[in-house]
C-alpha cells in the first residue's frame, strides 16, 4: 500500500461497514510499512489486505475485502496467502472473522477464542443510568487529556493488558489529532484506564469510534465511557472483547446496543493474558 492508496482503501472500508476512524488506514500502514497491501487486477486496485508484524512473537491479519463486483475470482484467496506469508513464522497471529467465515479459517489452523461484540449508542444527551461508581473511586484520578499525557505512562499500562508491547502503533494512534484521548492517573504518576475516541465514517454519515477503552474496574471504565460519549455525541460505537466479562453488563446498563458480532481467532497459542480490564478494542483490523 501506497501513500496514495489511503483514500480508496478507506472508502471501500466505509462501503463494507467497517466504520473507519479518521486516519486509521494511513495508521495501519505505519505500523508495519511491509505488511499492508492493495491488489491490482492490471492498474485496477480491487482489494486490500493487513498482515501486521508487532513484533518477532504476534501478528494479526485484517482489512481484507475484495470489491464487489470482483468476488468469486480467487484474488481474495491471493491475498489472504500473501498476508498469511508474511507472518508464517511468528509463533501467534490473531484476526477477527465474520460468523460465516469461522469455518474456512479453521482450515487454515486458526482456532475460535471467543466473541468480539461491537455495541452501538445513538444520542445527544449523557448517556443514561445512574452512575456506577462513588466519587470516592475517582476522586484521586487526575484526568488527563491528549498532550498532557506522558507517553510511558500509556504504553507501560496498556503493554501488561495486550497480547504485545505495541508503543509504535500507541504513538501514532493516541496523538492523531482526530477525537480525544483521556488518561486516569493517580498521584504517584500511575495509570488507572484511558480511552480514546475518534470521528468514524459510517456506511450513511458520521460518528465516533471508540477504542482502545482500558481500566483497572467496571466503574472506572464507565467513567472514562461517560466522559469521552459527554464530549463526541452522536453514533457511537465500541468493540468490546469477549473475554472480558465485565463489559456486556456495563454497556447494556448504561445504555449500548448490540449490533453485530465477530470472532476472535488465532492461529499458534493464544496469548496468556486477561481481558478483563480491555472495554474496547482499537480497531478490529489490527486487534
Amino acid at each position: 500500500m501506497q501513500k496514495g492508496d489511503i483514500p480508496l482503501v478507506t472508502h471501500w472500508a466505509r462501503t463494507e461497514g467497517f466504520a473507519p476512524g479518521a486516519g486509521d488506514v494511513g495508521i495501519y500502514r505505519h505500523t508495519d510499512r511491509q505488511g499492508v497491501w492493495v491488489g491490482t487486477l492490471g492498474k485496477n486496485p480491487i482489494g486490500c489486505i493487513a498482515g501486521v508484524r508487532y513484533n518477532a512473537a504476534y501478528g494479526f491479519i485484517g482489512l481484507f475485502l475484495v470489491v464487489p463486483e470482483q468476488r468469486g475470482n480467487g484474488y481474495g484467496l491471493e491475498l489472504w496467502k500473501h498476508a498469511l506469508e508474511h507472518l508464517t513464522c511468528l509463533p501467534c497471529i490473531g484476526l477477527e472473522a465474520a460468523l460465516d467465515r469461522v469455518k474456512d479459517y479453521s482450515t487454515w489452523g486458526f482456532n475460535t477464542s471467543s466473541p468480539t461484540t461491537r455495541w452501538q449508542w445513538v444520542g445527544n444527551d449523557e448517556l443514561p443510568g445512574n452512575k456506577g461508581y462513588s466519587e470516592e473511586e475517582v476522586s484521586g484520578l487526575s484526568i488527563l487529556q491528549d498532550d498532557e499525557i506522558p507517553s510511558i505512562v500509556i504504553q507501560s499500562y496498556d503493554a501488561k493488558r495486550e497480547p504485545s508491547p505495541r508503543p509504535h502503533f500507541l504513538a501514532d494512534w493516541l496523538h492523531h489529532p482526530a477525537g480525544t484521548v483521556l488518561a486516569l492517573v493517580d498521584h504517584n504518576g500511575s495509570c488507572h484506564g484511558f480511552g480514546r475516541i475518534r470521528p468514524c465514517l459510517l456506511s450513511e454519515g458520521e460518528g465516533w469510534r471508540i477504542g482502545p477503552l482500558l481500566a483497572d474496574s467496571p466503574q472506572l471504565a464507565e467513567f472514562l465511557l461517560r466522559l469521552l460519549v459527554k464530549r463526541h455525541q452522536g453514533v457511537v460505537l465500541l468493540d468490546t472483547p469477549g473475554l472480558n466479562s465485565f463489559a456486556t453488563p456495563l454497556l447494556k446498563r448504561i445504555g449500548f446496543n448490540e449490533i453485530s458480532r465477530t470472532i476472535r481467532m488465532y492461529r499458534g497459542d493464544q496469548p496468556p493474558i486477561s481481558m478483563n480490564d480491555i472495554y474496547g478494542l482499537a480497531c478490529l483490523e489490527l486487534g
